[in-house]
This record gives C-alpha cells, sequence and structure tokens, in this order.
C-alpha cells in the first residue's frame, strides 16, 4: 500500500488505520455485488484535513490539546463524500488549528523543503500519490500555497459554495472548504459532489444549477486579465519571468486574448484588512486555548491571539466593512474578464518546516470570495514545483474549470 509505502518520509498523516479502510471498501463492494447505485467517488480514497469532524476518527486540529478527541459525527463535507461511496481514507496533519505552526509532513518532492502549512498534509498526501484526493481549506493561502509547493491542482470555490457545518472555525467571514487533485477532472468531480445545490439555495441554483455551458467549446474566445497586484515585486526574480513567459505564450494562442490591466487601487490595501480580521477573529475564537491551555500551544499562536487582542472592536468592524465593499470592487473588475491569471506563491517552497512564506496575493483572493485554482506548471531553478493562479468571479467556479481544463487540452499543464 502506497500510504505504508511513504508515510514514514513523507509524515502526511495525523491518522491512518488499514482496517477502517478496509471495512469501508468492503461494504461498497457488497453494494456493487448487489447492483445497487453507486456514488461519483466509488471505491476513492481520500484524505481529510484533520480540522474536518469525523465519526469514526479522532479530529485533533493539530493540537495535543484536542489529541484523541472523537466528535462522534461528520462534517457535512465528509458525510457528502460517504454518500458519493468515496473511502475516507483518514485525517491528514494540518498546522496548529489550520494556522501557522507547522505540522510533521515534508514535501515529497524534496523532504527538505516545507510543503506549505496548514493543508500541508492533504496536498503532500496527493502529491505523493497516497490518495488521488483530499480535503484541505483556506482563510489565508492554505490551499493554494500548499498546491503550488506539492506540484498539484489546488482549489478554493466561491465562499460559501461548499459547506462549513463541523469544521474548526476560525473566521466567519474568510473559512473556505477546497480540494486537492492530480488532475483538473478531479477537481471538477470534487466540486459536484461537495457544493450545494437546489432550489433552497437561489443564488447557486441560479448562477451554476441552471449554468450554460458555452465556455467549454473549443472555439469559445478566453479574454484574460494578467494582473500582478500589490505583492508582485516580493516574488522571486525566476518566478517572474516564468509567469511572463507563460502570458506570452499564452498571448499567441487561438481564441486568447490577453490583457494586463491594473488592480483596483483599493486592492493595495487587502493585506492589512485580512490580517486585521484574522487576528481579531483567531484571538476571539481561540480564547479557552489561549487561556486554560497556553503550555500546550506554540509561541507562534499565543502571539496571534495577543495581537488580536489589541485590535479594537471598531476597527475589527471597520475591517469587516472594507471587505464587504471589496467583494463589489473585485467583480467589478472580474465582470470584464473571464479569468484572471497570477503567481500562486512568490515561488518555490521555503526550506525547513519552520521556513517562513514570501508575500504572495493568495489572501487578496480568499479576502473577495472569489474562486480559484492552482495550476501545477512551473519549476524553480532547485527542481522545485510552483504555480499559476487562476481567478474568476464568484460563482463562476465552473468557467474556471473550463479555463484550467482548455489550458490542459493545449498542452500547458500536464
Amino acid at each position: 500500500m502506497r500510504i505504508e509505502e511513504l508515510e514514514s518520509r513523507v509524515n502526511a498523516w495525523s491518522h491512518f488505520d488499514k482496517s477502517q479502510i478496509l471495512a469501508q471498501a468492503s461494504l461498497i463492494d457488497k453494494k456493487v455485488i448487489r447492483g445497487g447505485t453507486v456514488g461519483a467517488l466509488c471505491g476513492v480514497p481520500i484524505g481529510i484535513k484533520d480540522i474536518f469532524n469525523t465519526k469514526d476518527m479522532p479530529t485533533g486540529m493539530g493540537s495535543p490539546i484536542w489529541e484523541g478527541f472523537t466528535p462522534g459525527n461528520d462534517a457535512r463535507a465528509v458525510e457528502y463524500l460517504r454518500w458519493a461511496d468515496g473511502i475516507i481514507a483518514g485525517k491528514t496533519v494540518t498546522a496548529e488549528f489550520a494556522l501557522h505552526h507547522a505540522g510533521k509532513t515534508v514535501n515529497p518532492h524534496n523532504y527538505d523543503y516545507s510543503p506549505g502549512t496548514s493543508s500541508s498534509g492533504s496536498a503532500a498526501s496527493v502529491a505523493s500519490y497516497m490518495v488521488p484526493i483530499a480535503l484541505g481549506t483556506q482563510t489565508a493561502g492554505s490551499t493554494i500555497r500548499p498546491a503550488s509547493y506539492c506540484g498539484i491542482y489546488g482549489m478554493k470555490p466561491t465562499y460559501g459554495l461548499v459547506p462549513r457545518t463541523g469544521v474548526l472555525k476560525s473566521l466567519d467571514t474568510l473559512d473556505h472548504v477546497s480540494f486537492f487533485s492530480r488532475s483538473v477532472e478531479d477537481l471538477h468531480l470534487m466540486l459536484e459532489v461537495l457544493r450545494v445545490r437546489g432550489p433552497n439555495f437561489p443564488f447557486v441554483h441560479k448562477h451554476l444549477d441552471n449554468r450554460s455551458n458555452l465556455k467549454a467549446v473549443c472555439d469559445y474566445q478566453w479574454k484574460v486579465a494578467f494582473v500582478k497586484g500589490p505583492v508582485w515585486n516580493h516574488a522571486d526574480r525566476y518566478a517572474q519571468n516564468a509567469m511572463e513567459e507563460f502570458v506570452s505564450k499564452l498571448a499567441m494562442q487561438p481564441n486568447i486574448q490577453v490583457e494586463e490591466p491594473e488592480l483596483p487601487s483599493a486592492l493595495n490595501f487587502a493585506h492589512e484588512t485580512h490580517e486585521l480580521i484574522y487576528s481579531k477573529a483567531i484571538s476571539y475564537y481561540f480564547k479557552d486555548e489561549y487561556e486554560n491551555h497556553r503550555r500546550n500551544t506554540s509561541a507562534s499562536f499565543r502571539n496571534m491571539v495577543e495581537n488580536g487582542r489589541k485590535i479594537s472592536h471598531d476597527q475589527y468592524l471597520d475591517a469587516l466593512n472594507r471587505q464587504e465593499l471589496l467583494l463589489d470592487t473585485i467583480d467589478d473588475f472580474l465582470d470584464g474578464y473571464d479569468v484572471a491569471i497570477t503567481l500562486s506563491t512568490a515561488g518555490e517552497a521555503p526550506k525547513g518546516l519552520e521556513g517562513k512564506d514570501k508575500k504572495d496575493s493568495c489572501l487578496i483572493w480568499t479576502l473577495c470570495h472569489v474562486p480559484t485554482v492552482n495550476l501545477p506548471i512551473f519549476k524553480s531553478p532547485n527542481g522545485m514545483p510552483f504555480g499559476a493562479q487562476a481567478i474568476s468571479k464568484r460563482y463562476s467556479d465552473y468557467d474556471l474549470l473550463d479555463f484550467s481544463n482548455m489550458l490542459f487540452e493545449r498542452g500547458f499543464l500536464s
């Protein structure tokens, strides 16, 4: 079994029990033998980030405080995966409370490098072929960064499109459920299984359930915005060069029009706005862990809570109001384009599990609730992967996948 072969080196799992996998597989086999209807994920093993409730496995949330905790129920997303006859392979390593203090997972491409922090185990388990798909989350860059560093696809859907019930809450206005795969097709499959649908969700029903599929046709005229954004200069030069070369090649493709507009100036303050919301909410939601279990928390966690406590109520509300304005600002900007593209990360993964990420634009798109996909395109001079990021307007998730699939069909992706 691939997990048993590699786990001692990659350390992607916080909980893995082979007998549980075999028991789930046996039940699905019986359903197939009886001729029953099987789901879209029939027999597919799936990694679950260890902040999702699982009824039959512990949910430790990357913290010794919660080690061995079994909630007794499934998160809604996990339940959807079971309904689709997927096999829950186990729980993948996450950073402490899915924040910044790294877990034990290493980068499968080079064990000396970070795999990214929060969704590290999920990304590494997919990149090392332990499982074909895995659940993650993103509150800043916790899906796109690990996907970029590990050389796989990662998708953060439109905010709220995938239910967050039964998932550790960090922030009300930033937490997204996400997923990893090694193909665009599997991203599409996961979105179909996990997202809400039907007339009880009228906005989603209008824009996704009843969507015309014009952009999937081969002669659709794509209008693409290449955006650099306020932190472009933080990217390594080789990453900038790789992205600009990719854009030049893309612009020479038939049926693709590429422009390079400036992002709205309001987004220049997105990082500061995100930080205010992020720090204040963490200081609130993790009050008990900070006050009553300090010895079992990291220094970085304690610093985060302490910084959040310095932020006033009025500052927090002002930041939330600015976020609301940014949602409309980015929607208006993206109205003129099918997709926008930029770097996913500033370059390759940092060295070491405690290596610090350089600033990138991931949290801008998280703050603005728009769907994004990491496209595993590039290699650094050290041979390490990093990606380009595609972005579209809210509730244009399938357009984003159609664009990604078009790039695959034209040979830009493997």
